[in-house]
């Protein structure tokens, strides 16, 4: 009897019963599809060796006039510059700095806790400060001790908060386990009775962020109630949307946004180890937004753009829907007037600017329900907006991605594409996706491409979940779907790096499609098919065996393999009764590329799907077409 060959419709099918989608994929996991047929995503290993603070939600890339190569990382504590794969420096800006003096310091004997005292210090539980000047308390609490960075770990009052002291000389970001602080402590003994001396000073870095969005108000939502009771009227007001940043490169100085806080800017000329300062700080700076939801840099014409931020009429008050840009290749001049070209514009639509997103030629401006395209015109009006679509839904700030001219971005139960006009993307996967997804942390999906493979994912939290831990990709070159499960919290396209480069859950940066396995790890992959009748399924078959056809080209592992399971069953509805799961396994690789043969099978029923699966360390495969040997055995 002639051998049946297996050949499958690409991509994945879950809107459909398994039944009906026979000829199809049902169920995959770190499998993606390459001309028509699947075969194992490419894995990750560690792109630096170093670790950073909180978790990271912002990554931009750029190259520096002497070639270096730099990586902005927005984490949820802070902010970092990693420059060519090395170690992160801590560039978060300074919200204050304390007179000499205004700082001091209480120990208790027997505990590693101090009581830090300075006047309306503005901090919030978690935030970062740097002492310096301080004295010695007169025993283990040494100037040594304090004069280095610390973290805040509660607020008493307004005017009073505590820090664990620990030895001298170890940086907060090397004494981290699993992003958690895990510092050596050192307690005060009885002989540590002074308060830091008269020269204490405290530098603030601005406030951290949330890493998990919060709903509703009142005690204990978001920062609300961090400090004891009693305390709360003097604890500062901060928003309680996610840690978000946004940053463009102005030549090859940095700017940087906080979602609905300051704008701030980097020269590079400082070096690392200078830190990103206010921008209205800068020498000439005149009328520049304060708050702002995100900045941006047009490519075309070298504008400053601000977005949801202050007017020009109204300072230091954020107007959601407000823009406003900077006169021509200048940073500092915001005023309007009739010798520049800053300026101001305001939607009509929504009620706030959700996104920005840069395409070839224009802008696109989304807002909660509608989206803009934002284009140069030139003097005198600079800028213009037309309003492209109404009724759209963005799952948040992060959720699109640009590629060439198209955007393509996740909404609340759709996919959508532009590209000169807004497309709703047909989805294989759409409940699947959107019937197990954590809605109240919709804030931290995050769009990226993989322009190697012709792909756009979206990483987003199921359901159970307050972090990323599924994916779904959408492949637009053969337009088709695909999931599967793992936890990034950003990923940033290759570019000026070789490679994709992602933020794991575990603070360190990862550069992905490298090998195949989890930073030398094995993880598992494996893709299965719908159901498939034999004739109109009214009989019974018989499978006697398998002919693989797969390739493990690229494979590291000695002899890698990888696992094929036919399992048959008799109704749509029913268990699957009988399995059988084979190894095939390269043998050689030259002069052609050779594996197992032909593997022999025993089973029986009116239907089969077949599942291939590997999870060793080392092991790529790309399936071909595999024949069955199935025969015709009766109707019971």
């Amino acid at each position: 009897m002639p051998l049946t060959k297996l050949q499958f419709k690409p991509g994945v099918n879950r809107e459909t019963t398994s039944y009906t989608n026979e000829g199809g994929w049902f169920d995959v996991d770190k499998v993606r599809f390459r001309f028509g047929m699947p075969e194992k995503i490419g894995g990750w290993e560690k792109f630096s060796g170093f670790s950073y603070l909180g978790t990271a939600r912002a990554m931009h890339p750029w190259v520096a006039l002497d070639n270096s190569r730099y990586i902005g990382i927005g984490t949820s504590l802070k902010y970092y510059l990693n420059q060519d794969g090395g170690s992160f420096s801590d560039i978060t800006p300074i919200r204050a700095t304390t007179a000499a003096g205004d700082v001091t310091f209480a120990a208790t004997n027997g505990s590693s806790t101090i009581t830090v005292t300075d006047a309306n210090h503005g901090a919030v539980s978690g935030d970062f400060v740097t002492f310096s000047g301080a004295a010695s308390l007169g025993g283990t609490i040494t100037a040594a001790v304090l004069n280095q960075e610390y973290n805040i770990t509660g607020i008493l009052t307004s005017n009073t908060y505590t820090i664990s002291a620990r030895t001298a000389g170890t940086s907060i970001a090397s004494i981290t386990v699993d992003g958690q602080l895990a510092p050596t402590l050192v307690s005060a003994n009885g002989s540590d009775t002074g308060n830091g001396g008269s020269a204490g000073v405290g530098a603030y870095q601005i406030n951290i962020g949330l890493d998990t969005s919060t709903f509703g108000a009142g005690w204990g939502i978001g920062f609300w109630g961090r400090g004891t009771w009693g305390s709360a009227a003097s604890t500062p007001v901060v928003t309680s949307t996610l840690r978000i940043w946004t940053h463009d490169n102005f030549g090859e100085d940095l700017l940087v946004n906080v979602r609905n806080g300051g704008i701030y800017y980097w020269d590079k000329t400082g070096g690392t180890a200078s830190r990103a300062v206010s921008l209205d700080s800068l020498a000439g700076a005149s009328s520049t937004p304060t708050i702002a939801k995100q900045v941006l840099v047009s490519d075309r014409d070298r504008h400053v753009i601000a977005f949801g931020c202050d007017t020009e009429s109204n300072p230091g008050v954020q107007d959601p829907l407000a823009i406003r840009f900077s006169s021509q290749e200048s940073l500092t001049d915001w005023g309007t007037t009739a010798t520049n070209t800053a300026g101001e514009l305001r939607l009509g639509s929504g009620s706030e600017i959700v996104m920005a997103i840069e395409t070839r030629q224009q802008v696109l401006v989304f807002t909660d329900e509608s989206l803009y395209a934002m284009q140069y015109l030139g003097p005198p009006f600079t800028f213009g907006v037309n309003l492209v679509s109404e009724n759209i839904t963005t799952m948040g700030p992060l959720a699109a991605v640009p590629i060439e001219d198209n955007v393509y971005w996740m909404g609340l139960k759709e996919f959508y594409a532009y590209g000169g006009t807004v497309q709703r993307l047909p989805c294989t996967v759409r409940d699947y996706v959107f019937d197990d997804i954590n809605l109240t942390q919709r804030e931290k999906i995050v769009a990226s491409s993989n322009t190697s493979f012709s792909e756009v994912w979206w990483f987003y939290p199921s359901a159970t979940s307050e972090v990323n831990n599924r994916y779904v990709v959408y492949n637009y070159q053969q337009q088709i779907w695909y999931y599967g499960t793992l936890s990034r919290s950003y990923w940033m396209d290759r570019g000026i790096f070789d490679q994709p480069i992602a933020a794991g859950p575990n603070n360190y940066l990862y550069s992905q499609e490298t090998g195949f396995d989890d930073d030398g790890a094995a993880f598992t992959a494996y893709i299965e098919s719908s159901q498939i009748d034999i004739g109109d399924g009214d009989k019974f078959a018989f499978i006697k065996r398998m002919i693989p056809d797969v390739t493990f080209r690229g494979s590291t592992a000695a002899s890698p393999s990888a696992n094929f399971t036919i399992k048959t069953r008799n109704f749509p509805g029913g268990n699957y009764l009988q399995s059988t799961e084979k190894q095939v396994t390269k043998t050689a690789s030259v002069p052609v590329e050779q594996f197992t043969e032909q593997v022999h099978l025993r089973l029986r029923g009116r239907s089969f799907a077949m599942r291939v699966e590997s999870d060793d360390s080392g092991v790529g495969w790309r399936l071909g077409s595999p024949r069955l040997d199935i025969r015709t055995d009766g109707r019971r």
